[in-house]
């Protein structure tokens, strides 16, 4: 059973002791760091560590005890001597949905009836299969004018969790102080952000990862909307290398390093035709298709709400004027998110825009230690 510590931030093991954040992914490990002081926040520790290809299969962990290993090494490493962790499960490994319940009802009997009753109506595979965690958000009055109580339900493979727990705890030694997922705590990094939007504005971040993009839609700082679409930082480093002749990498720094032309741009450029860019550029437009996709569905279901921004973030979002790419394709406003800057974090680290804008999430996560 999970256990949410506070709202948005749902983890099952609560403990005081301070510790690091750990974000793990397909192609790195990231470790953070982060204390509170009397002026904000400062990075006390960010250390990265690269996964070779075998670890993960498919997006999913394929071999834990090598995993763990390098959780180790990076820890040592880096001299880092923290015993308890905050963690993340992908989104797509996890069911989030908004659902209204009776406002009268006592805390007992909310938990019964979401976890015992509702919760079943959203899962497409048994309630015994899963690990679920709720929190209730805030209040309104359905068509009839009666009170209710939207509740966020969160629920997660039980084989996943298990299988986090058993890396990090059994075979790291870490004590876990929250194991959420990772959008959540992408979001807790631009919590300030969102607040600028009112309630009927909704705004898409759109996480760049290794091998997948995970989206989400976002209504005062809700995830009402998530989807996972399969086109990520490798698909588009992968189109990038065929198109020059070159053998595929998983060195995401020459895609990191591209800067896109703008149409205006296009006037005036004077250098030959580059075939790794215009292969880039359309991995990035069916990407931007998706976007637009997800976009049109979720506003077909809602009423009253306009998109109004999206925010980039994830390995694949420091490339160049990306966020003038979006805007032109889906004439929304887009941002490459600098968690840095967001949280007004204090550093003594050169830290290059394209890896800052990578940092939302194991930055979400250090928040919870600080």
């Amino acid at each position: 059973m999970l256990k949410f510590l506070s709202k948005l931030t749902p983890g099952f093991l609560q403990k005081k002791a301070k510790g690091v954040g750990i974000e793990i992914t397909p192609n790195q490990i990231n470790i953070a760091k982060v204390n509170s002081t009397e002026q904000g926040y400062e990075l006390a520790t960010l250390a990265t560590k690269d996964v070779p290809e075998g670890i993960y299969t498919e997006g999913r962990i394929f071999d834990p005890p090598s995993l763990a290993e390098l959780i180790k090494e990076a820890l040592e490493e880096n001299n880092i001597t923290s015993q308890s962790v905050s963690t993340a499960i992908p989104m797509r490994d996890s069911i989030v949905n908004i659902i209204p319940v009776p406002a009268e009802l006592e805390e007992d009997e909310l938990r019964d009836v979401v976890l015992n009753q509702e919760a079943g109506l959203y899962l497409p595979y048994p309630k015994e299969e899963v690990d679920l965690d709720y929190q209730k958000l805030g209040y309104f009055a359905d068509e009839d004018g009666i009170e209710k109580v939207q509740v966020l339900l969160i629920a997660t493979r039980r084989e996943v969790t298990d299988l986090y727990l058993d890396i990090f705890q059994e075979q790291v030694g870490l004590n876990i102080n929250a194991l959420e997922i990772n959008t959540i705590a992408l979001i807790r990094t631009i919590r300030e952000q969102l607040r600028q939007y009112p309630s009927q504005e909704a705004v898409i971040l759109v996480d760049i990862e290794f091998d997948s993009t995970e989206l989400a839609i976002i209504v005062d700082g809700v995830p009402e909307f998530n989807r996972t679409i399969p086109i990520g930082s490798f698909q588009l480093q992968s189109a990038l290398s065929r198109a020059m002749n070159l053998p595929p990498s998983r060195n995401l720094e020459p895609l990191q390093e591209m800067t896109l032309p703008l149409p205006s741009d296009a006037k005036e450029q004077t250098t030959p035709f580059n075939p790794g860019m215009e292969a880039l550029q359309r991995v990035l437009g069916e990407l931007t298709d998706e976007v637009r996709r997800s976009a049109d569905y979720y506003l077909n279901q809602t009423e009253g709400l306009e998109i109004v921004q999206i925010f980039l973030a994830g390995s694949g979002a420091g490339i160049g004027q990306l966020d003038s790419f979006f805007y032109q394709r889906l004439n929304i406003p887009a941002t490459q998110i600098d968690p840095v800057e967001a949280l007004s974090l204090e550093t003594d680290e050169e830290i290059s825009v394209a890896q800052r804008v990578s940092l939302g999430t194991v930055l979400g996560l250090a928040l919870r230690e600080a």
